[in-house]
């Protein structure tokens, strides 16, 4: 696998140039501002808590691999991208099953492993309708199997996961859409699919953080 090899995968780029994206890769700064508004909020905490800190750095390194990805639009880049993406998914769903639901932690992590082995089987399923997304549908069907599990509960977290899935379920169909308007938008969908992940990432730090003031 070359790492250096240059990718065209969104409708906005037309060159291997720097700035070939620039309302995608400035778009980018939806995962930064959630990143610091969600580090703001955990200051507040009585106790620090460092599991949300650490989603927290891990929103922030999204914001930073998506930019890369955006500009430089190499297989290496989008490593970048993609790579913090899966931690935030497996860690907040393991971080949720334990505060949210309240399962032993081995139990949780005995989930989250179970998820990570059927996601692909999941998001292959299901290629032919939510195409190049397809791998974010796992996901979005966990958080709302976790959301609805939580509503007798935390039913304020329960309700909160559910809206939250509303609005990523959302964001996964403009992410999809890129490509399929590309002839009538030209600057494509996928600058809405970070503003809107970056009210996703945030809201879902909200929950958690919510759920320790109590």
């Amino acid at each position: 696998m070359d790492l250096t090899e240059a990718l065209d995968h969104y409708c906005e780029r037309l060159s291997p140039d720097f700035w070939a994206e620039p309302v995608n890769a400035l778009s980018n700064l939806a995962f930064i501002i959630a990143a610091l508004a969600g580090f703001l909020l955990w200051r507040r905490l009585p106790q620090r808590d460092w599991p949300i800190l650490g989603l927290i750095l891990v929103v922030l390194a999204t914001g930073i691999g998506s930019f890369l990805f955006h500009t430089i639009a190499t297989r290496w880049a989008m490593l970048a991208d993609v790579i913090p993406i899966a931690i935030f998914i497996h860690a907040y769903l393991l971080i949720a099953l334990i505060r949210v639901l309240g399962l032993r932690w081995w139990l949780a992590l005995a989930a989250t492993v179970l998820f990570l082995f059927v996601s692909p089987y999941v998001g292959g399923a299901v290629q032919g309708i939510a195409g190049s997304s397809s791998g974010y549908v796992p996901a979005l069907a966990a958080l709302f199997v976790v959301g609805l599990a939580a509503l007798p509960l935390e039913r304020k977290a329960g309700v909160s996961l559910c809206a939250i899935g509303g609005l990523f379920a959302l964001s996964v169909t403009l992410r999809t859409l890129d490509s399929p308007l590309c002839g009538s938008l030209p600057l494509g969908t996928h600058f809405l699919w970070h503003i809107l992940n970056g009210t996703v990432l945030f809201s879902l730090l909200w929950v958690l953080i919510s759920l320790k003031r109590g």
